[in-house]
C-alpha cells in the first residue's frame, strides 16, 4: 500500500486518523483520564482495539475541538 498525497478525498483512511487519548488530551490541553472520561460519558466516541485500548477518530476530535471553542467564544 502506498501512502497517498494527503488528500482525504483520495485516502480517505489516512484523513481519518486514530488519536490516542494522550494525543486528543494535549490538543484540548487536559488530563488523559478526562478524555477516558467524556468517552464513557458518551461526549466522544472511542474505538476499542484488541488490547481493549481507546482509540479517537481525529475527524470527530477537531469537529468536537471546533464546538468547545465556538461554547467558550460565546
Amino acid at each position: 500500500m502506498t501512502k497517498g498525497t494527503g488528500d482525504p478525498m483520495q485516502n480517505p483512511i489516512e484523513h481519518d486518523e486514530l488519536l490516542t487519548p494522550s494525543e486528543v488530551a494535549a490538543m484540548f490541553r487536559v488530563n488523559p483520564k478526562t478524555v477516558t472520561r467524556w468517552a464513557r460519558a458518551g461526549k466522544i466516541s472511542a474505538i476499542r482495539t484488541l488490547g481493549g485500548h481507546r482509540r479517537f477518530r481525529a475527524s470527530e476530535i477537531r469537529r468536537f475541538l471546533d464546538q468547545v471553542d465556538e461554547d467558550v467564544e460565546a
